[in-house]
């Protein structure tokens, strides 16, 4: 959104419908890739012969995006649409396998588990690793041209991808785990209506990650119009670095803490309810005048991040929860089933938030600081306060929605949940 609508001039409008429905797509491509995987034999293996080729593919795709030709209007367009897409598909290509290898490298459960959880917590420290180290890479690559930065930043990364996936397709082994089961996305979806509190779960899911993937697109923004100043980049890397931090001791030490005194769902309450407030005091800073001060602002935004650190876990266990529930009430176990749809709308929410922070940023009337210019265009006061608006008060009612479900349709506490394992048990051991 940045790259294309900042700095090379696109409409926000035309980039947040493009990466929405780019987003929808790949989404909707994942049941189909995980086909061709299961269908795939080679003497290479399963895995390693798409985990190589959409690398390399997605590296180049990566980079192209990045490195955009000097087009305008309809021609940037055209060129923007066809190698975003590409990109998305190329990604499954590589993404699907990737993660679906881990039945075939070890048969223990625990040491499944233990992969997964690894391969999470790495995934989400590259994740933050860009966040937080964008702006100032860009800057210190490209000098006075971030169009430049982006452009070597991107080949960088692509040739890191490259090299890491080579390694690990060298030197992971595959086992033969047989026919792989996969699912089709109606397949999903019926699965997922039969079960109330997956459906639940899954919505809370949608509404949380939105919210905070729509802070995240226009927090760039934020600092760069609102904030402003010379040192917009280092204040932006600082908050994200913060933000970064807090999100994982939310997961890692925080939840942990509470658990010991407290249920999944009061948990998931409080966590819903902090990050609504650390929202609600970012926007009471700015209107206070203080948005320049960082300790206030990263203080609010600690509060934000940790709370969805937490409320990640928590989405997790109830999927896992909502498993055993569908299981009691239908008969039928639909475990790679209500998981596969956490992809899929974790990827539907990046979309919705992206397309509507496009619309946003037009409604409000940004103007973007084109590489033609250099200059950071000073923006109307009725332009900054939308942007305060929607980077704060749309999250906020997303995690209201979110709450107010929740709180009357969710059922699964502990104690019911101890009760369904029990039942189940019990169920088991008599057959």
């Amino acid at each position: 959104m940045y790259y294309y609508q900042d700095l090379l001039g696109l409409s926000a409008t035309f980039v947040g419908t493009i990466l929405m429905l780019a987003r929808v797509f790949d989404a909707l491509n994942d049941p189909f890739m995980g086909i061709l995987v299961a269908k795939t034999r080679t003497k290479w293996g399963r895995f390693r012969p798409w985990l190589i080729s959409g690398t390399v593919l997605n590296a180049f795709t990566l980079y192209a995006l990045f490195a955009a030709p000097n087009l305008k209007g309809t021609g940037l367009m055209v060129f923007f649409t066809v190698v975003y897409i590409l990109w998305g598909v190329t990604y499954t290509m590589m993404d699907i396998p990737y993660w679906s290898m881990i039945p075939a490298i070890t048969s223990t459960p625990a040491d499944r588990e233990n992969l997964s959880v690894i391969g999470r917590t790495c995934a989400g420290v590259g994740s933050a690793l860009i966040q937080v180290g964008t702006v100032m890479a860009v800057a210190f690559l490209g000098g006075d041209s971030e169009r430049r930065g982006f452009a070597l930043l991107a080949l960088i990364v692509a040739v890191l991808f490259v090299i890491t996936e080579i390694i690990c397709a060298l030197k992971v082994k595959e086992h033969d785990i047989g026919k792989m089961e996969t699912s089709t996305v109606p397949q999903m979806f019926k699965a997922l209506f039969r079960n109330d509190q997956a459906m639940i779960t899954v919505l809370a899911i949608l509404l949380i990650n939105a919210a905070l993937y729509l802070t995240s697109n226009l927090v760039i923004y934020f600092f760069k119009y609102d904030i402003g100043g010379t040192g917009w980049k280092g204040n932006y890397t600082l908050f994200t670095m913060v933000g970064g931090v807090f999100q994982i001791l939310g997961m890692m030490v925080v939840y942990p803490l509470l658990r010991k005194k407290f249920g999944n769902t009061q948990i998931f309450k409080a966590a819903l309810g902090t990050a609504m407030l650390g929202y609600a005091l970012i926007l009471a800073v700015c209107f206070a005048g203080l948005s320049a001060n960082m300790v206030l602002i990263c203080v609010c935004g600690a509060l934000v991040f940790a709370a969805n650190g937490i409320l990640t876990v928590l989405t997790t266990v109830f999927l896992s929860s909502s498993v055993d529930y569908g299981e009691l009430k239908t008969g039928r176990r639909e475990e790679s089933v209500i998981f596969s749809m956490q992809t899929f709308v974790v990827k539907a929410a990046s979309g919705l938030a992206v397309f509507i922070t496009g619309i946003g940023l037009d409604l409000i009337g940004l103007e973007g600081d084109t590489e033609e210019t250099g200059e950071i265009i000073a923006q109307s006061a009725s332009t900054i306060t939308g942007l305060r608006l929607l980077m704060t008060v749309l999250p906020i009612l997303g995690l209201v929605i979110a709450f107010i479900f929740f709180a009357k349709k969710f059922t699964l506490t502990d104690k019911r949940v101890q009760e369904i394992c029990d039942t189940l048990k019990a169920k088991k051991e008599e057959t």
